[in-house]
């Protein structure tokens, strides 16, 4: 199979939307996706960026996957981090080196900008994930919960004394 990968430009914010949402339908949250054309284009592409992303395209031109991410900084390391918030395959394109390919340009940009590390979180349940990022190396830090704050929580946090 023959597909590209490059990074992608404000014109494709529809193709990286209708990925998303693919994404979100294969983690079964399609419900918590509040992400928009005009949201998107405005994180990754107005003023100031919050995050890049590389998209892949069948030899049609045809968004296909896709690879999000943005820099973190280690303080242990005094390095940054490049840490992918998300990596999508079309279902019925997988096992043809898509994924492979985003995350070998992921590590070349990690390489690149001086990154002491990659990372990212997979679901518990995504053992095929799970089975393939072992394969390339990559190790689960199972000593590190992740916690978030949304919502109500974080607004009563910003105004507290």
């Amino acid at each position: 199979m023959h597909f590209s990968i490059r990074e992608a430009t404000r014109e494709d914010v529809p193709a990286l939307l209708k990925l998303i949402k693919d994404l979100a339908v294969y983690e079964r949250l399609l419900d918590q996706v509040v992400a928009s054309e005009d949201l998107l284009a405005r994180a990754g592409f107005g003023e100031e960026r919050f995050f890049r992303a590389l998209l892949a395209e069948d030899a049609e031109k045809q968004a296909i996957g896709f690879a999000l991410y943005f820099f973190t900084f280690s303080t242990f390391l005094a390095r940054p981090t490049l840490y992918l918030e998300d990596l999508f395959v079309l279902p019925e394109l997988r096992g043809r080196g898509v994924g492979k390919a985003l995350l070998r340009e992921l590590a070349k940009i990690a390489l690149a900008k001086g990154c002491g590390r990659m990372e990212w979180a997979v679901l518990n349940w995504n053992q095929p994930a799970i089975d393939f990022y072992r394969s390339l190396g990559a190790l689960p830090q199972e000593e590190w919960t992740t916690f978030r704050l949304t919502g109500e929580a974080l607004e009563r946090l910003s105004k507290a004394d």
